[in-house]
């Protein structure tokens, strides 16, 4: 993501100018942009004009239009990103409180204007305009004439390339097809990985079948990236759920009251949390991140378009490992919305 512009005042209120450059920017600008903010981006309108005669024809005009959100849609299919909201500013086509979609695609433009920029939204900023953070991780994961080539960037996993060779069988006495069938196999595999993969922010890049990824030799080369510390939390929290299960706990209610009790080691939260239409549900969700991390806590914020962030939303979308067992909290029942999840 390509920062342009930010100024934004010590109480919050301000506005960011960005350019996403590829479908990884666009999940950061879908997780950016919350009901109520203001976007100003190009956008085209269709415009009505009446001759002096009386005829009337349209014409599509592109103009700067401003406009309070309220409906957000992502395609991740098309990597469009669809704003609809009332115009907020004067404009010589588009009328004051009328409706219009602005649509936000890569390598275009656009302002966000907040009343406050909280520090979950600040950081996604930086995580989306640092560009250590593309695509660290690809792994092909290949079966005989079968491959898919992956990024796994810090907020999703993009699949580049399928690839689907047809691979003789080998016959008796003659595997010369065969072989050749391999070879063009492995040829093709090579060309997506050549065309897809960026070595120089690609920290490793994995070549193997499904099962060699649940390989610890495999996993501590990825020990570093953003997913695999997803997945690490992950599993420890299953791990002491299994064995410590008062230290272990899931859903608001729950994790409010160890949170109360300063007792939180490392807490788990969707981002799906954060994209709630409730400015309220939003802004407790932040006050717990940031409280946890005052309280001298880790928080981890999960992609929802990685599986571990899957499985987080199985679990109510939040979770927490305690520093110490709280055992009260295990006769405390889930809310009904919680336990309905």
């Amino acid at each position: 993501m390509k920062l342009v512009s930010r100024y934004i005042d010590r109480d919050g209120t301000g506005r960011v100018a960005l350019i996403p450059e590829n479908p990884e920017d666009m999940w950061h600008a879908y997780n950016l942009i919350s009901h109520g903010d203001t976007i100003r981006a190009s956008t085209i309108r269709k415009v009505q004009t009446e001759s002096a005669t009386g005829s009337s024809s349209s014409s599509r005009v592109r103009t700067m239009l401003t406009i309070e959100v309220e409906t957000i849609d992502f395609d991740t299919q098309a990597c469009v990103l669809r704003l609809k909201g009332r115009n907020v500013e004067e404009n010589q086509y588009v009328k004051m409180g009328a409706y219009h979609t602005v649509d936000i695609e890569p390598n275009r433009k656009f302002s966000l204007t907040k009343a406050c920029w909280d520090v979950v939204a600040l950081e996604r900023i930086d995580m989306a305009c640092d560009p250590s953070q593309n695509a660290d991780v690809a792994a092909v994961i290949m079966h005989e004439g079968l491959a898919n080539v992956c990024l796994v960037t810090g907020a999703m996993t993009l699949v580049r390339a399928k690839i689907d060779v047809t691979i003789p069988r080998k016959r008796k006495g003659s595997t010369s097809q065969h072989e050749k069938g391999l070879q063009k196999f492995y040829d093709t595999v090579l060309q997506a990985i050549l065309r897809h993969v960026n070595f120089e922010v690609t920290r490793c890049i994995l070549l193997a079948s499904p099962e060699v990824l649940a390989d610890p030799a495999v996993t501590s080369r990825m020990a570093d990236t953003k997913a695999m510390a997803e997945v690490k939390a992950l599993e420890n929290f299953y791990a002491v759920l299994q064995t410590e299960p008062s230290r272990a706990f899931y859903g608001l209610k729950h994790v409010l009251k160890a949170n109360e009790g300063q007792a939180i080691d490392t807490l788990l939260v969707s981002d799906n949390l954060f994209r709630s239409q409730s400015v309220e549900e939003r802004k407790k969700y932040v006050k717990l991140v940031e409280s946890v991390r005052d309280n001298g806590g880790v928080a981890r914020i999960f992609s929802s378009l990685h599986v571990s962030g899957e499985q987080l939303m199985q679990l109510t979308g939040v979770a927490a490992v305690l520093r110490f067992p709280m055992p009260e909290l295990e006769d405390e029942p889930l809310d009904s919305d919680e336990d309905s999840e």
